[in-house]
């Protein structure tokens, strides 16, 4: 399960990269872009180690596995919200931003 869901989101990766290429202006802002891309695949394979580590221990109810694995989704879920929230997405999505 754990190792389709990485795929995925590879996968998913792969489909997002070009979009760098639409919202980068410059090749500072692409390189940023690729370098949120590998951010995110970064904490979540952590947070697939962490899951996956907890799983191996044991299959039964903790509170502190369900805290650990919250935990990792939260970092995954904050490391997406940042690449949406950078300089080169906001410019090219905001009008405000278009002088």
């Amino acid at each position: 399960m754990a190792r389709t869901r990485v795929s995925a989101r590879g996968v998913l990766a792969l489909l997002i990269l070009p979009g760098a290429w639409w919202l980068g202006q410059s090749w500072v802002e692409l390189v940023l872009l690729i370098g949120v891309v590998v951010a995110v695949l970064v904490v979540e394979l952590l947070n697939t180690a962490v899951e996956s580590a907890i799983d191996r221990v044991g299959s039964e109810w903790h509170a502190l596995s369900k805290r650990f694995k919250d935990i990792g989704s939260a970092a995954v879920l904050l490391s997406l919200l940042r690449g949406l929230t950078g300089e080169p997405v906001q410019k090219r999505l905001s009008p405000a931003w278009r002088g």
